[in-house]
């Protein structure tokens, strides 16, 4: 789950890490009370979920009250475009208006669970900023990395050696220190999956400063903090990936093709993504449809099908372990009951129960398109969405 950078910044700064001075409006009014409160030049930052702003045009700068209301009148209501965005970009109804603060330098910190070590990882660099991409790529010795113990938490010592591989010194040791230790505590008691703050300012006064803040938090462990699911803003999310939830599908997300595909296990459903695009398609979605033995989730899933206009054709991929196949037949079927289902189906079936799963669908008299193998049902999938565009 992701929240806004003004959310984020409330919780960093109930974990001592300095934040510029601020506040959330959406309207154009408010936006021009928070800068007359500041009396400062201020930043005005349109609060979506996507990176990239900046060069978006979706942050600007106001030298008074009036100029910040006549800037936040032309960002709200509109739709922001950047290279994390579809084509559509997402709309903007949120704003940071927050003090504009002079810095000399731009850092980089963030902290995140690595897959490799099963620990979670603080990474600093002195070259932040809106390159950090690129400066991953092609300086990727200027990113200092520290894994920590989570029996024995940061250490001030790590502290000290990702200050130094930002190349600060003196007094800037001992509060980046601290600051890094507020991050680990914010990061663990809050479960999250991405602590990001990008740039970490150097101010004019040699102070700390987090000039952008990115918090994501692990979806499994949301049950534990109802105060952060409140802050979830689901305007800024894709629709069909809230529904999914709503459904019970919590492995969904929406893509551009128009394929949809329904598989058991997250490595064979990006298979099958990916060799469906090996055959001439793409796929309308990642749906990993797990082990739980239930043809609601079944029919929740072909619910899904049907309500993202972009399908023209699906295909199930099911390699049954835990998951048997007679259980799928039956939800595909069920589904069929259900509701008015006109794009055509290739089904693949393999493992257990596939006998009784053949039967059941055999005998349904609905007119699922077989496939023999999984190479057979992508080619078969991308035939028949061709043939439905037609």
């Amino acid at each position: 789950m992701k929240v806004h950078e003004y959310q984020a910044k409330a919780l960093m700064a109930e974990y001592g890490i300095p934040v510029p001075r601020g506040g959330m409006a959406s309207t154009p009014a408010e936006a021009k009370a928070i800068a007359a409160e500041i009396g400062a030049r201020v930043m005005i930052k349109a609060q979506v979920y996507a990176g990239g702003r900046g060069k978006a045009g979706g942050i600007k700068g106001a030298g008074n009250p009036e100029e910040a209301e006549r800037e936040a009148g032309l960002l709200i209501g509109t739709r922001l475009v950047t290279r994390q965005t579809g084509p559509d970009g997402v709309p903007v109804s949120r704003l940071l208006i927050e003090e504009a603060s002079e810095v000399t330098r731009e850092l980089y910190l963030s902290l995140l669970v690595d897959g490799t070590s099963r620990l979670p990882v603080m990474m600093a660099s002195e070259a932040g900023g809106m390159d950090i991409e690129e400066v991953a790529r092609a300086t990727p010795e200027k990113i200092v990395r520290c894994s920590i113990d989570p029996a024995i938490g940061f250490q001030p010592f790590q502290g000290r050696r990702l200050a130094y591989g930002m190349n600060l010194d003196g007094g800037q040791v001992g509060e980046a220190t601290r600051l890094m230790t507020g991050l680990y505590r914010l990061f663990m008691e809050n479960d999250c999956s991405l602590a990001e703050i990008n740039p970490l300012g150097v101010t004019a006064n040699g102070k700390l400063l987090a000039l952008d803040a990115k918090l994501n938090f692990d979806d499994n462990a949301l049950y534990r903090h109802k105060d952060l699911q409140e802050l979830q803003d689901r305007e800024q999310e894709e629709p069909l990936e809230v529904q999914a939830r709503e459904w019970g599908i919590n492995n969904y997300v929406k893509m551009d093709g128009d394929i949809g595909c329904m598989v058991n296990g997250a490595g064979l459903a990006m298979e099958v993504n990916d060799l469906i695009q090996h055959c001439g398609g793409r796929a309308a979605n990642f749906l990993d449809i797990g082990t739980l033995n239930n043809p609601d989730r079944v029919v929740n899933a072909f619910r899904m099908f049907s309500a993202d206009p972009d399908v023209k054709a699906v295909l199930v991929n099911i390699f049954g372990g835990m998951a048997r196949v007679d259980v799928i037949a039956s939800g595909m079927v069920e589904a069929y009951r259900q509701m008015d289902i006109t794009f055509p189906v290739v089904v693949r079936l393999a493992g257990t129960n596939l006998e009784e799963g053949q039967r059941i669908l055999s005998g349904s008299g609905i007119g699922f398109i077989e496939a023999e193998d999984f190479h057979d049902g992508a080619r078969k999938a991308v035939e028949a969405a061709r043939g439905a565009g037609r």
